[in-house]
Parts: C-alpha cells; structure tokens; sequence
C-alpha cells in the first residue's frame, strides 16, 4: 500500500518506534552506505517484506531467536516481536516504510543539482560600475554611516550601550592640541627710536605720564625672537533633547586675549609659566543652543563666531558673547539664502566705577549689533559660490574725552576711563582720553600727565564677503576666499584733531604730521587640496595677500599672527598642511608684512605647526 496510508494504519507505538529506529540508524551508522536506487520495478511496486522475521502466529513464547541479523533496527523489531510489544505484521510494515524512506533519500541525492540562475539582463537605463575608487568609496561609507547614526539618533531606535549608559549617546566631546614653532624676523630699516608706542600694555596698566620724562611702553621691532608655543582645548556638546543643546569648553592661553589660546612655553607673567611652572586654563565656550528645526538655530552665552568672514575681520579663535540667532534654508535649491543677526556685549562697566570716589560715573558699556544676509549658489555639478554682505554695528567703541580734573597720583581716575579698548593688538589709530586741567600741583601741565587712550574712530564696518568652490578633483578642492570691508563711520578730518599715532612725516618747522590712517580692508586667498586634511596623507597648499587700513575694522578682534596682529599693515602669507594620520597634521606657514602709515615697520613670522584632534 502507500506509505501514507501504510504508516496511517499502524498503532501510536509502532509509529513512535519506527522514529526512533530511523533516529538511531543515522546516529549509529553514519558511513553506512545508502542503498541505490530501484530501477528494475515500477515506483509503485512496494518492496518485498524482510525474510528476517518469522511468518504472524508463529512466535508463542519467548523461544530462542533466529541468528542475529547486522541490522540493528530488525534485531529490535525481532525482539519486540518476541516479548508480544509488537505483531508480526506490524513489524513488517515498518520495515517495509523504513526502506521506501531511504530509498527515496537515495533517489534524491542522486539526482543533478539544477543549473543556476543567470543574473537578469540589464535595463536599457541601467548603470553598471565595474571599479570605484577607493576615496569615493570611503566618502559613500562616511555619508551612509553619518545618515544612519542622525537617524538613530534623532527617532532612539539604536544605542550601542546599555541603558544604564544611554545618557553617553546624546554627549559629542571634542579635544585638541597643537604645539608650534613661531619665529619673529624683523628685517633691517625699522624704526626703533620709540615711534610704536603700546597702547594695549598703558591702557591694561597704570596710565602713563606724558609729560615727557620717559618713554612709553613699545613694541618689539628689532629683536628677532623664537618661541615654543602649546594651545589645548576640551570641549563637549550635550544633547538635552527636545531641540535644545548646551556647549563648553576649556582651553589654554597665557592671557584672556579673545584671539589666541596659545600658551609659550617657559614663558613667566601674570602669575603663571617659567621653571616648569603649571599654566592656567580659561572659560573658552559655555552657551546654549536651541534649534526649533533644520532652518534656525539660537545661541545664547559664549559661542563660536556666527558668521561668514575671513580673518581679516574676525580671528579663527575669537568668541562671541551675547546672542546670536541663524536663518538658513535646507531645501537643496540652486540658491540657498541664509541670515545671521546679534547683539554682543563688548565691554560692561565695573559696577562699582569709579572704584575710588563715593560718588560713581556713568556707565560707559560696549555693544555690538550686526546683521549679515547671504546665499549659498550651487552654480555647476562641481562648482558652487557663497556671497554675504554684513553690518557690524559698535556702540561706545570709541574714546570720550573726560570733564576737565587734575590727578594728584596715578590711581585717580576720569569719568571717560573705561572707554579705552581692555584689549587692542596694534593698528588703530588713538586719541587721548583724560582731559588734564594744568595747575600748580602738576607744575602747570609739566609732570603727572597721567594719560590713558581710546579709539579716536567710530566703527560701523560694512563688509562683503565670497567664496568660490570647485571639486571637480575630488577629494581636492580648488578654492578662492575674498573679502573687502569699510569702516562707514571713519573721519578722517574729526580723527586728524585727535590722533596721537597713524601720522606721516613730520614737516619742517611743526610739530606733527598730518593724519595718515585708512579705513578699507581688503582681502583674497587661493587654496588646493583637501581643506580639513581628514585622510592620511592627504594635502593642501594656499596662498593669501591682505591690506588692512589702519581704521578699518577694530584690531583687537581680527588675525593675531599676520604683522603681529592688529590693522594698519599689509603683505602676503604662503603656507601648506599634510595629514600624516586623520588625526595628526602638520602645517608650515610664512607671512611677510609692511605698515602702511607711519613710520617703517617689516615683519616676518614662519610657523611650524603640529596638531592632533579627538
């Protein structure tokens, strides 16, 4: 009969028997040789039952057994036979679906494998890439791997910590450290009878006497000087969810300079460095950041500078304090328009001002405001362009010229004091503050001139600023950066009444030069190669030339390195960058300089630089 219906026929215990017999063949026999198939017979024709067990009805007792078979499974049958557990009959039909079983396992084994299926054919539109780069295949893996941890990020449907550590997922810490090399070079010819007064070292001291009996502090313009110099910042930004983020961070400085967070090696001052001593960490970030969506951003605190400049206006370093709010258009459009506007307090009175007289002087605070709008322009497949043109509006930036007083000692203090910058490089122009009444007690204007100096400009700077990108060489980029800003609020004919620096030569018989000082900027840089150096061995070389009058923008904000910082100077800058690992870079920079009004001043700084991100 068919197996089917042969194995429906059998009791429940011939059936569980019959798969543990099949159960323990294949464990007890694994190398047997499997039976070929039958081919003599029709498929149909079952196979003749086994003559290893006696016809049904002979067996009545537990009578010796016929010679033992090889076959482990008849043997058992044989025996349950014999104890009565199964009938004669029964034993032959589960030996008769054990060898149509295995059989048919044979049959299927023999049989050939089927031929594998041909890939379909390809469609008329389709693309075939029979090699990708390497660089390309390496920016398809970043970009997918970044999308899927946003993804995950943005809808928590992936950690890879336990739950106990999950808060870790929305932290994103940040380190770096650079150590450079920084030689000063001062060609010969420069002035040094004492024409560069240092008005940040009067203005951050005691104010200075001059009534002529000493000279002012000055500026370095004849000594070659080499300096080992160390900058490390930490930072992290904390996701606090529901679109809000806080952000730090701590870095190194020999001072609070808003532009530098480098340190020199051994160097000794304000209470820190020289003889191995420890050097102070400062207060570099701490805001926090609201992003209602993909399009705004709100900052609040201290932050990185919001907008799109180049150096000539705004160090790479400097921070912003106050508020900063970002417009930006994310729809992928030939034109993206962007906006940037804030208010920043520059400069906040001391309180208790003047600290020594009981009665206390208005406040004197510094704001600035400014606006810039722009759009980002995706011209070509390989060619895109961004334009600004920004605002940057100073409150009280300027010097006033104080109520007329007579100080007695260095301490006293006039009620336009704070006025006067807490930090300047060099370059503006300035004017003097205190208006000093001569009388007997300073020998009718002949000593204790104790004088400090404020800016004698406004500044309300309108600035335009371009990029053009073209990465047809990819991952190398070909870049040109430009920049040229106007101080609308400099006058020339007010600030000539008034400057004490920033003039031209002396003429025969008077007694100084006309005013000499300029209030444009302009700059323009090319640049080749790979701009964030973020693969081993990758490569970028650029080349810089900058004019920067002397009232053009304010010089305690913009480039420390070039001419020594400050405005009033122009040059060029050559320079390259090598990543020997993504994380490890080496640049070399040199800048070469001129003042352009006043008396001779040259300059050239080479750097040498190390740096290693986290």
């Amino acid at each position: 009969m068919p197996s089917s219906r042969l194995a429906s026929s059998l009791p429940p215990a011939a059936l569980l028997l019959a798969a543990a017999l099949n159960t323990h063949a294949q464990l007890a026999s694994p190398a047997a040789p499997t039976p070929a198939p039958a081919t003599a017979e029709p498929a149909a024709t079952a196979p003749e039952p086994s003559p290893l067990l006696p016809p049904p009805g002979t067996i009545t007792s537990p009578a010796p057994a016929a010679a033992p078979s090889n076959n482990f499974s008849v043997n058992l049958l044989k025996r349950l036979v014999e104890r009565g557990a199964l009938t004669q009959k029964d034993a032959q039909e589960l030996i008769l679906l054990a060898e149509a079983d295995t059989s048919a396992a044979a049959a299927a084994a023999a049989a050939p494998p089927p031929p594998p299926t041909p890939p379909p054919a390809p469609q008329p539109d389709e693309l075939r890439v029979t090699y990708v780069p390497e660089t390309v295949r390496n920016r398809i893996r970043d970009e997918v791997r970044d999308q899927l941890k946003a993804e995950a990020k943005s809808e928590g449907w992936f950690s890879e910590r336990p739950d106990s550590l999950a808060w870790a997922e929305r932290v994103d810490p940040f380190a770096d450290i650079r150590i450079r090399y920084q030689f000063d070079h001062f060609p010969a010819g420069n002035d040094n009878t004492g024409a560069f007064p240092n008005f940040n070292a009067i203005n951050t001291g005691s104010p200075f006497d001059i009534s002529g009996n000493e000279f002012s502090p000055q500026y370095n313009v004849d000594q070659e000087r080499q300096r080992a110099r160390l900058r490390f910042r930490l930072g992290a930004e904390l996701d606090l969810e529901d679109h809000f983020a806080l952000g730090f961070r701590f870095a190194t400085g020999q001072d609070n300079s808003p532009v530098s967070a480098n340190q020199s090696l051994g160097w000794a001052g304000n209470g820190q460095g020289g003889n191995f001593s420890k050097y102070a960490i400062w207060l570099d970030r701490a805001f926090l950041a609201w992003e209602p969506n993909s399009d705004a951003r709100i900052m609040l605190g201290r932050f990185d500078n919001p907008f799109f400049s180049t150096t000539n206006i705004w160090a790479n370093e400097i921070g912003f304090d106050g508020l900063a709010v970002q417009l930006e258009s994310s729809s992928r459009a030939p034109i993206e328009p962007f906006l940037t506007a804030g208010a920043f307090p520059v400069f906040n009175t001391d309180f208790n001002f003047s600290s020594i007289q009981p009665a206390k002087f208005k406040s004197d605070d510094k704001w600035l405001y400014a606006i810039q709008a722009g759009a980002d322009f995706k011209i070509a497949k390989d060619l895109k362009a961004k334009a600004a043109v920004g605002y940057y509006h100073f409150q009280n930036i300027e010097g006033r010229l104080s109520d007329p007083f007579t100080p007695l000692s260095p301490k006293d203090q006039g009620n336009t004091d704070a006025t006067r910058p807490s930090f300047a490089q060099k370059g503006n122009t300035y004017r003097a503050l205190r208006n000093i009444v001569p009388s007997e007690v300073n020998g009718f204007g002949t000593r204790d001139q104790y004088q400090y100096f404020g800016l004698a400009s406004p500044f309300h700077v309108l600035t335009a600023t371009g990029s053009l990108d073209y990465d047809g060489w990819e991952p190398m980029r070909l870049s040109l950066n430009t920049e040229f800003a106007k101080n609308l609020a400099f006058d020339r004919h007010a600030i000539d009444a008034i400057a004490v620096n920033n003039r031209g030569p002396v003429p025969v018989g008077g007694s100084s030069g006309a005013f000499d000082g300029k209030d444009t900027a302009w700059f323009i840089q090319l640049t080749g190669g790979d701009p964030t150096l973020s693969t081993r061995h990758s490569w970028n070389v650029y080349a810089a030339y900058r004019y920067i009058g002397s009232d053009a923008v304010v010089d305690g904000f913009n480039e420390q390195f070039f001419g020594g910082g400050g405005t009033n100077v122009k040059g060029f800058t050559l320079g390259a960058g090598f990543a020997l690992t993504p994380h490890v870079n080496l640049g070399l920079e040199w800048s070469s300089t001129d003042q352009i009004s006043g008396p001779a001043l040259r300059n050239d700084i080479f750097l040498i630089d190390f740096a290693a991100s986290f």
